[in-house]
């Protein structure tokens, strides 16, 4: 049975998860941003363990100084935070945060298996590298430092969840890239105007053919909006076999293939079910 998936904008699922996680905060240290669909940023608590996180994915976070080190990504919007002097905030306490889904799912225990692995064409056991900084060439031998979110082995990552889109960027820093006309038809690009959209995919894909590698774009199955625009991207790619090793994975296919216990935390958290 094929089943349905109702598509959202990044609005209304930023309303969804906002409602979800108002319920579950009760039971987590937290605040909320000032806003109609205000932001749950959850904190740790006194005795260890964090709100925005499975007990066992954080237990491994933490105790991993290279995964322990992207707990400390700032977060931007601490503004709408009530008393924001009051302590600092991070992006992944956030509850609309991609950056921590992906790390709940990714850090939590044996979660490398076979049917995950399968998945993403990876092998299994490969054990996750967060904030990853791809070495992408530019034409005055120089590199671009480009921030991957995940590095699995040869497979980077870049993980969406309520964000509005993949970001936008001046023509003449697309023009930068020393391989960029190899890599893509350059009149087929989403270029309106002197602004290039898509950018963060554009950069991606860059990233994965300098490596050798390949690329995937994780979201939401109801975000048919980021779906649409990560093809856009992919049909202007002329290298044939480039495009042979960029993928389009959701978070629902991916629940498909997890631990119940992670399952049932993205159900209550996310609203993603399988």
């Amino acid at each position: 049975m094929v089943r349905i998936v109702r598509e959202l904008s990044a609005a209304q699922l930023r309303q969804e998860i906002s409602a979800r996680n108002v319920l579950r905060g009760a039971d987590f240290e937290h605040e909320l941003s000032w806003s109609a669909a205000p932001s749950v940023i959850y904190r740790e608590a006194d005795g260890g363990g964090h709100g925005n996180f499975l007990a066992a994915s954080y237990a491994r976070i933490v105790a991993r100084p290279e995964w322990r080190r992207r707990l400390r990504k700032s977060y931007t919007a601490s503004r709408f935070v009530p008393r924001a002097g009051d302590r600092k905030r991070y992006e992944l306490e956030c509850a609309n945060s991609s950056d921590a889904l992906l790390m709940n799912v990714f850090c939590y225990p044996r979660v490398m298996s076979a049917g995950l692995c399968g998945l993403l064409g990876v092998d299994a056991g490969t054990r996750p590298e967060f904030g990853f900084a791809a070495r992408v060439p530019l034409k005055n031998g120089r590199v671009d430092r480009t921030e991957i979110d995940m590095k699995l082995d040869g497979l980077l990552v870049e993980a969406k969840l309520t964000e509005g889109d993949f970001q936008r960027a001046p023509v003449r820093l697309l023009e930068r890239y020393r391989d960029v006309s190899e890599v893509f038809d350059l009149a087929s690009l989403p270029v309106r105007g002197e602004v290039v959209h898509s950018w963060q995919v554009i950069r991606g894909v860059l990233a994965a053919h300098a490596l050798g590698g390949s690329f995937a774009l994780v979201c939401d199955g109801r975000r048919g909006d980021l779906m649409e625009a990560w093809f856009g991207v992919v049909r202007a790619v002329q290298d044939c076999s480039l495009r042979t090793r960029l993928g389009l994975v959701t978070w629902q296919e991916i629940a498909a293939c997890i631990p119940l216990r992670v399952r049932r935390f993205l159900g209550e958290k996310y609203g993603i079910t399988c």
